[in-house]
């Protein structure tokens, strides 16, 4: 028997003959020399069964969650308050196992999900189609960028330094495989410069990114930039947190063409990083190039409500030259979540999250800045994140407040060279006031320690 399989070397034996092949090595003839290993993988002796538990459950042991502190950190996934009612539904088998719904005779409770779910983000992105969701955040700009490069043809991309480092860089590996370039567009203060934007504008654009709000929180004009884009003929593909929908006017009503995001903080979990999905959302004229699937309401013959899929645009379904996307797997179990989530808050509940937010943000905002020590990086206005500049080295800081129970943000200068003692801090529901004040007086007492022995250090230097 072999480590993995239960295959025996009879059974390997009688495989080889029946396809008439002598050896398992002759399968791989048709590989180059040069590309084989050569050799056996170089890993460590196995374990017993009680020995690889131990082992997982020290790895286990070393990850800090937000259960353990008080967190702080954002930048695109976010500790938001997961109601007992989602995974009441999303636990139940016929949402948790069933395969794809290709046969719509016998999944009509898992295709109603995604007409809900897209109905949903079609009302909170203000554009008349979505589809039934894609893996995350990141892929769904790629994604935009190709359906833009499909519509147009041009070779040029624009994307705002706003737009999220993980997006970004996604898009510009996906564009150099279909032959368009990524320029970037700066901020200027906190926001994307206007002006370098219609200076780096012209026919050959095909498609300007934004974020909405911005990677460093800031609440972006986004009316403005569009007009500029469309002056070009250039899709504008804008990047939403949807939490913020709620509140602010939504992108199709200010021209966008493509609306993408990530969704976690949609009725999901961070879960060290995932599962989450992603949103797809565009304005009518792009529905056979979106990628992913789209489902559609129906009557059977009896003339009762029905759903079933009604586009698809991978290749694996339709014609191979009229394909756009490779895109088979919808997030369903994650968007479930997400429109469970959507439907308990309500309309007024989103308007009411988003003041909240608001609020708690101006509120820490205001604190951190009176911190001798502490700027902000922009005055634009904020919505639930905001960006500081500390004078003191941040990974020190960061350290001194994990020892505190406090993840106080995310390091800009990981992504920002300009902000190397930038942080990025973000407000959920689950932070309050007092939590705010917590974090104000340990980054205060950790600025002041870490100028303390900056100076001490150059004393003794000198």
């Amino acid at each position: 028997m072999s480590t993995y399989t239960s295959a025996t070397d009879a059974d390997r034996r009688a495989m080889l003959d029946a396809i008439g092949v002598d050896s398992i090595e002759a399968l791989f003839a048709d590989i180059p020399a040069a590309l084989r290993l050569g050799r056996g993988l170089d890993l460590p002796a196995g374990m017993a069964e009680q020995e690889v538990y131990a082992h997982l459950r020290d790895l286990a042991a070393k990850n800090v969650s937000t259960e353990d502190e008080v967190s702080f950190l954002g930048a695109g996934m976010y500790d938001s308050y997961v109601p007992a009612l989602i995974d009441s539904i999303i636990l139940r088998s016929e949402f948790l196992t069933p395969y794809t719904p290709y046969q719509p005779e016998i999944s009509q409770g898992g295709l109603q999900v995604m007409f809900e779910y897209q109905t949903a983000i079609s009302e909170l992105t203000g554009l008349p189609v979505s589809n039934a969701s894609v893996y995350e955040g990141p892929s769904a700009v790629g994604a935009a960028g190709y359906l833009a490069k499909l519509t147009n043809g041009r070779p040029r991309v624009l994307a705002s330094r706003g737009v999220h480092p993980h997006s970004r860089a996604t898009l510009e590996t996906l564009s150099h495989g279909y032959g368009q370039t990524v320029e970037e567009i700066p901020l200027r203060d906190g926001v994307t410069d206007l002006e370098a934007l219609k200076a780096a504008l012209g026919d050959d654009v095909s498609a300007v990114v934004l974020q909405q709000p911005n990677f460093l929180g800031s609440v972006e004009d986004v009316a403005e930039l569009t007009a500029a884009a469309k002056a070009v003929g250039a899709l504008v593909i804008c990047a939403c947190d949807p939490i913020p929908l709620g509140i602010l006017q939504p992108p199709g009503e200010q021209g966008v063409d493509i609306a993408v995001g990530e969704g976690q903080s949609l009725g999901n979990r961070l879960d060290f990083g995932g599962p989450s999905f992603g949103f797809f959302a565009a304005a009518q004229e792009h529905i056979r190039r979106m990628p992913g699937r789209i489902a559609g309401e129906t009557t059977d013959v009896d003339g009762r409500r029905g759903f079933v899929l009604t586009l698809q645009t991978r290749e694996q379904h339709i014609r191979r030259e009229k394909a756009t996307s490779n895109i088979c797997t919808a997030q369903a179990l994650n968007a479930l979540a997400g429109v469970i989530y959507l439907s308990w808050l309500g309309r007024d509940g989103l308007v009411e999250l988003g003041e909240l937010l608001v609020q708690r943000t101006a509120y820490a905002r205001e604190r951190l800045a009176a911190i001798d020590g502490v700027e902000l990086l922009h005055e634009a206005p904020v919505v639930r994140e905001f960006a500081i500049e500390l004078d003191a080295d941040v990974d020190a800081v960061v350290e001194r407040l994990a020892s505190e129970g406090i993840n106080p943000g995310y390091r800009l200068g990981r992504d920002y060279d300009e902000y190397p003692n930038g942080l990025l801090v973000a407000l959920t529901e689950q932070r309050s006031r007092a939590q705010i004040d917590r974090l104000a007086e340990a980054l205060e007492r950790a600025i002041t320690a870490e100028r303390a022995t900056a100076g001490a250090i150059a004393g003794a230097s000198a």
